[in-house]
This record gives structure tokens, C-alpha cells and sequence, in this order.
């Protein structure tokens, strides 16, 4: 029984909640950049390139093999490196981001550590012991 209490208490810590939140919005985020970089960069970087596709660059190394009526019996092979060029850009665009959200949130936490600290005020014990103390030490 204590794996399964050590276990809930894992997944009740708030920190484990925080995670799964943060994955999740990852994924949404990483469809967004997914589109933005087919669908916003590439294509103006394409045009600029003479009209490329970048999904359509690839190396065939075995045709599709097709019947007489044309229906494909076997998908063709190839190496598609446009693609991979493609997700390079979502990488880069990705790791920026997280980068630039990291040292934001440590500019944050650097804030909050070099924020002066208050003492809160003493109570009216604190200080009778305190008096208290002081009447010892000079005895």
C-alpha cells in the first residue's frame, strides 16, 4: 500500500497538474508553428526560390508501381528532403520561442529574488522573549 499512497500523492502534488497543462499547450503550440511554417513562411520562401514547393522536393529511388488502369499497386520510394527542410524551420522557430519564453520567466524570478524582503512586524511575544533573552545575556 505505500507505492499507491506515494503514487497519489505524486499525482496530487500541483506540480504534476502544472506538467500536464504545459504539455498540452505544447502540442496546441506546436500545431500552431507547424502551420505557420507551412503555411505562412515557406511559401514566400519557395516564391523567392523560383517558385519551390518544399513538401515536393524529394529523391525517388523506386517508382510507383502502378496496373493498366492506373490504380497505384505499390506507393513509389524516395528520400523527401524538402519535408525534412520544412520541420528544420519548425524546430528553429520552436527552440526560439521556448528560449525567449525561459529568459522572460527567468527575468521574472531574478525580479523576485532581488526584491527587498520584509520582515513582518513582531508580535507582542516575540518581543517579551526577545526582552527576556536580552535580561539573560547580561546576567
Amino acid at each position: 500500500m505505500g507505492i499507491i499512497k506515494e503514487f497519489r500523492d505524486f499525482i496530487s502534488k500541483g506540480n504534476v497538474i502544472d506538467l500536464a497543462v504545459g504539455i498540452i499547450i505544447g502540442a496546441a503550440f506546436g500545431k500552431i508553428v507547424a502551420s505557420l511554417v507551412a503555411d505562412v513562411i515557406m511559401p514566400p520562401i519557395g516564391f523567392l526560390l523560383g517558385g519551390v514547393n518544399f513538401t515536393d522536393l524529394k529523391i525517388p529511388i523506386k517508382a510507383a508501381q502502378t496496373d493498366a488502369a492506373g490504380k497505384v499497386l505499390k506507393a513509389a520510394v524516395s528520400i523527401n528532403y524538402g519535408n525534412f527542410i520544412q520541420i528544420c524551420f519548425e524546430f528553429v522557430i520552436i527552440a526560439f520561442a521556448v528560449f525567449i519564453l525561459v529568459k522572460a520567466v527567468s527575468t521574472f524570478r531574478k525580479k523576485q529574488d532581488d526584491a527587498p524582503v520584509i520582515p513582518a512586524p513582531k508580535t507582542r511575544q516575540e518581543e517579551l522573549l526577545e526582552d527576556i533573552k536580552e535580561i539573560l545575556k547580561s546576567k
